[in-house]
């Protein structure tokens, strides 16, 4: 039986997707990374083209392998991290998306979300008090999968018709690249874990099982829908003709914020971390009790170890955080990498008055104002580029200091 030396990874982020080799004692092999598109068809539309993910991911893989020389033979199993609420629907007898992926910064069902809103008991007060906060743990807002869903149903000819026969299903990437991995339309298993579930609108933060409810009001067919299961679990295998060329035990699945926090080592309550990449995110773990939040905070399901069962966090979603970075680079083209924006930012002493909001997707936590839109306020003529980059940075801080307090007005502490 030839030696397992290696545990695999694959994080599937906003932007790019990883494949990493890890040693029997934790230490970082192989690592290989490639980007994927950003596709904006309209003002606010974010979308990524998933057989692309998917091509890419298979890709990384390879290239992982290819860096030691690794036998397939030789991982003992496989675990998925990955952007999380960003929806994708597929054919069942194809495995066809039916359109791109709707990724979690999207804001077309805006409109949706704001009728949502007027309904009586449904949408969230001052305090954020509600029927969705009350089962979901979240609130009503176009960042979660539930609303995107919706659309893809009610937009593309034929998609809901096909839903209700039970042909089309439904995952965030998580479930996508599991379902590909173990088969595809070969037998591949259509799963999600709990963290992933909690991103939706449509589970019950108390049950961990999809909610009748929910799915009844965003009119989802529960046949679309994985099946829940534990973050640490035996969910199948790959398959021989899939990117590893083995059967390899796909043993893990969870959200990429969830998984930092774990992956920080935050296994007592209290603890959080913060975190930045394309948004940024503060998460803390409350142990295995769904804590309301009335502060703009959400109730999330952190992991869990077997079924009906699970610790939770309490998070501070912030849209744009690095993302404001790369808009800068591509959009402006004020920079050619974004690590040399901390040159420019150097470069003045303060950012001249100027405050940059970048809400190209609303604002989370703590607002939850899905109507914001970006802006750059305290222009003269004075300013320059530099002042811009700094600002850009300075909005980061600013946005994290309004998440970190709210984590202390909830657990008492000032570090």
């Amino acid at each position: 039986m030839t030696e397992k030396k290696y545990v695999a990874a694959i994080d599937q982020g906003t932007t790019s997707t990883r494949c990493m080799l890890f040693t029997k004692d934790g230490r970082p092999a192989a690592s290989y990374q490639m980007e994927h598109e950003q596709i904006f068809p309209h003002p606010g539309w974010v979308e990524h083209n998933a057989m692309e993910i998917w091509s890419r991911t298979q890709d990384v893989i390879r290239g992982a392998l290819a860096q030691v020389n690794a036998d397939p033979e030789e991982i003992a199993a496989v675990g998925i991290t990955n952007q999380r609420e960003t929806t994708v629907v597929w054919e069942k007898a194809t495995g066809k998306p039916i359109y791109n992926a709707i990724v979690w910064q999207c804001t077309r069902t805006q409109d949706f979300c704001a009728e949502w809103l007027k309904k009586p008991g449904w949408g969230q007060n001052e305090k954020g008090e509600g029927k969705v906060k009350e089962i979901t743990g979240l609130l009503i807002n176009p960042y979660f999968s539930g609303t995107k869903i919706r659309w893809i149903l009610d937009n593309v000819p034929g998609a809901r018709e096909k839903a209700e026969k039970g042909e089309l299903l439904f995952g965030n990437t998580d479930t996508w690249l599991i379902w590909n991995l173990t088969g595809g339309v070969n037998g591949g298993v259509h799963v999600t874990d709990v963290s992933n579930a909690s991103r939706t609108l449509l589970m019950n933060i108390e049950t961990l099982q999809w909610d009748e409810t929910m799915m009844k009001e965003l009119q989802v067919p529960a046949s679309m829908l994985p099946k829940i299961m534990p973050s640490s679990y035996v969910y199948g295998k790959t398959t021989k003709s899939g990117p590893f060329g083995a059967e390899i035990p796909v043993a893990g699945d969870l959200g990429d914020q969830q998984a930092a926090l774990f992956g920080q080592a935050c296994l007592s309550e209290g603890e959080a971390k913060n975190t930045y990449g394309t948004g940024c995110f503060m998460l803390m773990n409350i142990g295995d009790k769904p804590i309301p939040s009335k502060n703009g905070l959400l109730t999330t399901a952190f992991y869990s170890r077997e079924p009906g069962k699970c610790y939770y966090a309490l998070e501070g979603s912030i849209a744009i955080a690095g993302a404001a970075i790369q808009w800068l680079r591509d959009n402006l083209r004020m920079v050619d990498d974004a690590p040399v924006t901390e040159y420019f930012a150097g470069k003045v002493k303060d950012s001249a008055g100027i405050y940059f909001v970048p809400a190209f997707s609303g604002l989370f936590a703590p607002y939850w104002d899905m109507t914001a839109r970006g802006a750059i306020v305290g222009l003269t003529r004075y300013v320059r580029k530099e002042h811009i980059i700094r600002a850009t940075l300075e909005s980061l801080c600013y946005q994290t200091r309004d998440v970190i307090g709210l984590r202390q007005e909830v657990s008492g502490s000032e570090s």
